[in-house]
């Protein structure tokens, strides 16, 4: 069956995660930065429109395939796009050999506690229901970590299981992503309640469950060591949080059994008026490059 290659590529295969899940809020700065200013476009529709053809063009690339990239997070407008006459997930898989996952939060609520949680998604089941038949073998959700915050640290991760558990019954592997601000002056108390609290709900799920971690890297190389070990998780993956691909890679490289999830780190240096060779070469080296820092470990 497809999701069991899916789920054996997934635990086992070398590479990382390339993270296209730009969202409502953060597409005009990627679109910006890819080099189409907002006054290129008119409305939501207009802006999704360029932005699902920046993907296209990233995920038709000649680097972009299974060799390297182990699965692709997609935007929901993604998902539901077209990709040379093929749905979207369908064309990661079938074409390019990579895992499709979606990005299924909403967006994050104000500040409390040192945190942001995800927002209410009262339609999570019914997206759950047409990711399931398009193709996609997982999901991932992010919320904030801002601060040292027990009460809010707790609130964060019990949050996520929660929402991990309505996506597992809906037969995909979510990808819990509570992400620890890199810049914040407590961010190694903040890892350590953040463990803490991400061991005791992976203790507390069913022997035949199974998610996926996604978080920032540690200011303490292999400090995640235990999530990596838990036999309840398939694949523990950083992402950048805002490090340039250089730093992120050197850090990551100093954590064993860690694996890239990058979406600015992988991206951050295309820009639209680049010929295809140009493009397709620079994606590659940033590709080689997350890949490297994903399997060869200091």
């Amino acid at each position: 069956m497809a999701n069991d290659r899916m789920l054996a590529q997934v635990r086992e295969k070398q590479g990382f995660i390339a993270a296209l899940d730009q969202s409502g809020g953060s597409t005009p700065g990627a679109l910006k930065q890819y080099g189409i200013p907002e006054s290129a476009y008119n409305g939501d529709a207009e802006m999704f429109k360029l932005m699902h053809e920046m993907r296209v063009r990233i995920i038709t690339a000649p680097a972009f395939t299974g060799d390297k990239i182990i699965c692709a997070i997609l935007f929901e407008a993604t998902m539901d796009g077209q990709v040379r006459g093929k749905p979207a997930p369908s064309f990661l898989w079938e074409d390019r050999g990579v895992v499709p996952f979606l990005k299924v939060d909403k967006g994050l609520e104000a500040e409390a506690d040192g945190v942001r949680l995800m927002k209410p998604n009262p339609g999570l089941d019914a997206l759950l229901d047409r990711a399931a038949r398009l193709g996609v073998f997982g999901t991932k959700m992010r919320s904030v970590i801002g601060k040292a915050s027990p009460a809010g640290i707790a609130a964060i991760a019990a949050q996520q299981f929660e929402v991990g558990a309505q996506i597992d019954a809906h037969g995909l592997v979510p990808i819990l992503e509570p992400e620890v601000t890199i810049n914040i002056p407590d961010k190694k108390e903040a890892e350590a309640i953040l463990m803490a609290e991400l061991l005791k709900g992976l203790d507390a799920l069913p022997a035949d469950r199974q998610v996926m971690l996604k978080v920032t890297i540690p200011e303490d190389a292999d400090f995640y060591r235990p999530l990596i070990e838990h036999p309840r998780v398939a694949r523990v993956v950083a992402l950048s949080g805002g490090y340039t691909r250089t730093d992120a890679c050197k850090r990551l490289a100093h954590n064993h059994g860690m694996i890239a999830s990058f979406s600015r780190a992988l991206i951050n240096e295309l820009r639209e008026p680049m010929s295809d060779s140009e493009f397709d070469a620079t994606l590659a080296e940033a590709v080689d490059e997350i890949y490297q820092a994903s399997v060869v470990k200091v």
